[in-house]
């Protein structure tokens, strides 16, 4: 990190600089998207999605009689991201075996058993983990027997990952399982050892879900699987592929018309790796606006947010955080000229909301996210404040600021625009009181962040981070920090569990808590090996490749 000085009639401004990487996208999808020759192959493939669809249906019903067969179709169908063509069947599905799950105690099936808990809990039905009661010993350990079937291990595995808080029994699962299947994961044979293995990196239920049905296809192909859910889950995954192609075809155009990389050197050009946020929390075609907003906001604010790290100045950084807070045109005078730019760019988002959304919707929507916007300004401000005056905050409070600061909450209200009539005062008035569920998937970002990057950061000079604040407040080791942060992770996501099966939540639409969760599951594969959004090109712009550009043999 280099700092510069820059002279002025009233006194010499320091501003720190950075190298980032450049963006390797540009044109890319302009350059290499046909969107005729895309709807051509879109039209040829949905018509084939509508006849699989039926042989999908018919073969649900043949099993009714089968609920071990059902919950394994179920699985495939939504680990495939196929959810939303079969929404009324598996809620048919689901709901009878909900009726009669405490009736099935005498399953002594572990795959079954802890699949349709997973699928149950997964889908917001309040099971109990009472029905694994059954296989443990006279010592109330799970039986080593267990040991033999890998199936069921896996599935128990899998099922850990959605508990509550004060339910030891899946605590004890996942130390029973996951050393276990890791000691044997190399001596499987395909396609058990791919089943395993993906597991061991992402659990289903923390897997980012357009990720999860391309990684998925691969494994279920090997698997002895139903052919017309693999033919369909490859189908589905191509068209959307194509709508993604189209999507990234017109935000390119939007950010090369907007032209931020030239006119503010300093920043981050990261539109592309932005859409992943965008494909990773809306995964399912009817939610592209969302999709676009969503993509829009967060590559104009990793500008903003590399103002407030790097190269803005305290005394401007107060002026351009009031700008956020008035909204409006009014300061453009105070402001300096690469602040402008920015202000304006996001002022002009605001106007393309209000365009696109109904007269009713549009004063909710735009309100919505001018108030988010600010609460993340400020937020960014405060730590700015902190870093300029060498502050260290104890953990609790700088949570407050930094779940706020990771923007999670500000991308998670402005997408929400994109919803159509899911868009309501309610859920704007909900999201903005930072619900339980927001603060845990916002809290688990920052800390996944901190975990992975701060020792880089703090070498380039940043605001101490979770993990120091944990160190200085509490006098321990790094390691010990970055333990205790580990646990506060596991206890975050049982937070969002739980939140999940609230009355409070139950009245929000599911498309926004899954925009939510998806947040969190998206930011594991950001931040899985180091800073991935400043280093895209180690692993994000191979999942991005991967998820939009190469194609799947259909």
């Amino acid at each position: 990190m280099a700092t510069v000085v820059l002279a002025s009639p009233q006194k010499a401004a320091v501003r720190r600089t950075r190298d980032f990487p450049p963006t390797q996208w540009g044109d890319f999808f302009i350059r290499n998207v046909s969107l005729s020759e895309n709807e051509k192959m879109i039209k040829e493939w949905k018509e084939e999605v509508e006849a699989l669809k039926e042989e999908v249906r018919k073969i649900l019903k043949e099993v009714v009689d089968n609920p071990s067969q059902q919950l394994h179709m179920i699985d495939a169908i939504q680990r495939l991201n196929l959810s939303y063509h079969f929404r009324g069947e598996i809620a048919q599905v689901l709901d009878h075996i909900y009726s009669t799950y405490h009736k099935s105690s005498h399953d002594d099936d572990l795959c079954s058993v802890a699949l349709g808990f997973r699928l149950l809990r997964h889908n917001r039905y309040n099971v109990s983990t009472d029905v694994f009661q059954k296989f443990k010993d006279g010592e109330g350990k799970f039986r080593e027997s267990l040991k033999s079937d890998v199936r069921g291990m896996l599935s128990l595995y899998e099922a850990s990952y959605i508990g509550f808080h004060r339910e030891s029994i899946l605590d004890e699962a996942l130390q029973f399982t996951k050393p276990y299947l890791k000691s044997i994961v190399n001596q499987l044979k395909p396609p058990l050892f791919d089943l395993v293995s993906h597991a061991l990196r992402w659990p289903v239920h923390r897997a980012v879900p357009c990720q999860e049905a391309l990684d998925y296809v691969l494994i279920y192909e090997k698997e002895g699987h139903i052919d017309c859910i693999l033919r369909m889950g490859k189908l589905n995954f191509s068209i959307l592929q194509k709508l993604w192609q189209e999507e990234l075809y017109i935000l390119t155009r939007w950010w090369i018309d907007l032209n931020l990389p030239s006119r503010l050197s300093f920043g981050r050009d990261r539109l592309i790796e932005c859409f992943f946020w965008a494909i990773g929390s809306f995964p399912e075609p009817q939610h592209a606006r969302a999709r676009k907003y969503l993509t829009q906001i967060y590559a104009i604010f990793v500008y903003v947010d590399d103002t407030y790290d790097v190269h803005g100045t305290i005394d401007e950084l107060e002026i351009f955080t009031k700008a956020f807070e008035r909204a409006d045109s009014s300061m453009g005078g105070e402001l300096p000229h690469y602040m402008h730019i920015i202000v304006q760019s996001t002022l002009d988002l605001y106007d393309e909301i209000a365009q696109e959304t109904t007269k009713e919707q549009s004063a909710h929507c735009v309100a919505g996210a001018k108030e988010a916007v600010a609460q993340l300004a400020k937020a960014y401000n405060d730590e700015a404040k902190w870093f300029n005056d060498g502050y260290v905050s104890k953990l609790d409070e700088y949570l407050l600021v930094g779940s706020i600061s990771c923007a999670y909450p500000m991308g998670v209200t402005v997408s929400t625009c994109g919803l159509g009539e899911m868009a309501t005062k309610q859920v704007f008035d909900w999201l903005l009181s930072m619900p339980k569920i927001l603060h845990a998937s916002s809290a688990a970002c920052r800390i996944r962040d901190d975990t992975r990057t701060h020792e880089f950061e703090q070498k380039r000079g940043d605001v101490a981070s979770t993990v120091e604040c944990y160190m200085n407040e509490h006098g321990v080791s790094e390691q010990e920090a970055i333990d205790f942060l580990e646990r506060k992770m596991t206890c975050l996501w049982k937070d969002m569990n739980e939140e999940l099966l609230k009355p409070s939540t139950r009245d929000i639409p599911l498309p926004i808590v899954d925009n939510i969760i998806n947040h969190a599951r998206v930011l594991e594969v950001v931040y899985e090996k180091e800073a991935g959004l400043t280093f895209p090109k180690n692993v994000l712009n191979s999942v991005v490749m991967d998820l939009v550009v190469n194609p799947l043999d259909v």
